[in-house]
């Protein structure tokens, strides 16, 4: 083998192993399972609880129905005509589904301007700040999955003018998400090592 082609396949091994891992991990319904398949995802999310007190079972729970742990995860594109792609139905991505505006007032806020939305420790750390302002702001303590994911969907101002209220399905995903956490808690407390 040349030593082009050694060079060449050497770059293709490092490039491989180099790129992030935006895959979901092979069993969402077990907290030890993604814990045991992705160590740093939990590491992550104990920095975040660590620094601004939202519990890992609370961001799991979040980053499972906005992403389901997908680092790349984008919105559909809308179409005209049923044909004609529009664009993305939002400019949410990543692990958090952070929108443009919210991801860059995160990045002012705490002087990340490296963050990437794509990166699990970045995502965690905007969700933990987000909810942290939830707290402040709205006074949703960060335990109530429920309300914390209210308003993280609907934004702050929306969650406390409850726009809520008249979306029967985002109450029903709420109250989903607050039994994964509270299913995730459970599991957590249970996980070997």
């Amino acid at each position: 083998m040349s030593s082009f082609l050694r060079a060449l396949a050497l770059l293709g091994l490092l490039t491989a192993c180099g790129s992030p891992e935006f895959s979901a991990p092979r069993n969402l319904e077990n907290a030890c399972s993604i814990a045991s398949e992705r160590p740093g995802y939990i590491r992550a999310m104990r920095r975040t609880e660590a620094r601004w007190g939202v519990p890992v079972h609370v961001q799991m729970a979040t980053i499972y129905q906005e992403s389901k742990f997908v680092g790349n995860a984008r919105t559909p594109y809308r179409y005209s005509l049923g044909v004609i792609p529009m664009g993305r139905q939002s400019s949410a991505y990543g692990y958090s589904q952070a929108l443009d505006a919210t991801w860059d007032e995160y990045r002012r806020s705490t002087g990340r301007w490296g963050a990437r939305r794509d990166d699990i420790d970045d995502a965690t750390d905007f969700m933990g700040w987000y909810m942290d302002e939830s707290t402040r702001e709205l006074g949703i303590s960060k335990r109530d999955t429920r309300n914390q994911y209210l308003a993280y969907h609907e934004g702050r101002t929306g969650f406390a003018r409850g726009s809520y209220r008249g979306k029967s399905w985002l109450i029903r995903v709420a109250d989903q998400v607050d039994a994964r956490a509270d299913t995730y808690q459970f599991q957590l407390a249970t996980c070997r090592g």
